[in-house]
């Protein structure tokens, strides 16, 4: 059975002029383990997919079962229990807090969910490490590169040890060379942390490396 399966998936957003259909009747199967990219134009809807997946917002029709949990009929407060407790999201602006160095950042999670400094500092630690940011720990967001900044919001993504790793364009706003090494780095984690993860890009040469390509056109996927 696949980790992921979505079918007859719609939402639509409210105009002046009335309801605009972003997703009609999307089916997706994901299995434990895969690296999904999704490519398609801006404003296709790739972000209000992730948006779905990831209990971040609430479906028109449909089901989204993911590890065996519909998130479609789950409540506000339950979809919130399930983010903190399964998903892992990278957004394409980091969403840094300017005031907090790198290491706050990353631990924020931690902290918000209760865990003690002595507990979350740690670990938020070693993840700055593995994202190669060991000697950057106490520099503030404005102190750092663009692509220092998103990985240190790969780091803040993968302290609560999600199982499903969301990404929406997390290289949108990099350089090519910036942004191919930041998709090799986020292939390695999702190895090493045995993630589920689906990847929104519009680079298609960085979408190669996932284990497969879908196309989002016309309110659906299709092989890429």
């Amino acid at each position: 059975m696949p980790y992921i399966e979505v079918a007859r998936l719609s939402k639509s957003y409210l105009a002046q002029r009335g309801p605009i259909p972003v997703l009609r009747d999307l089916e997706l199967a994901v299995d434990t383990g895969e690296m999904v990219a999704i490519v398609g134009a801006s404003g296709v809807g790739k972000s209000t997919l992730l948006h779905l997946l990831g209990g971040l917002d609430s479906v028109d029709d449909g089901s989204i079962r993911i590890g065996g949990v519909d998130v479609a009929t789950l409540s506000d407060a339950e979809r919130v229990g399930f983010r903190h407790s399964q998903v892992g999201f990278i957004f394409q602006f980091h969403h840094l807090l300017p005031e907090f160095t790198a290491l706050e950042n990353a631990e924020m999670p931690l902290r918000i969910a209760r865990k003690t400094p002595d507990d979350a500092r740690p670990q938020a630690t070693a993840l700055l490490e593995r994202v190669g940011l060991g000697a950057r720990l106490d520099h503030r967001p404005g102190m750092l590169s663009g692509g220092e900044q998103q990985r240190v919001a790969i780091a803040r993504a993968l302290t609560m040890e999600p199982v499903l790793l969301l990404a929406d364009e997390p290289t949108g706003d990099l350089d090519e060379a910036t942004a191919r090494v930041l998709h090799e780095l986020l292939r390695e984690i999702h190895r090493e942390q045995q993630l589920t993860s689906i990847i929104a890009t519009h680079n298609m040469r960085l979408a190669d490396g996932c284990d497969r390509v879908l196309r989002l056109e016309s309110g659906r996927l299709w092989p890429a």
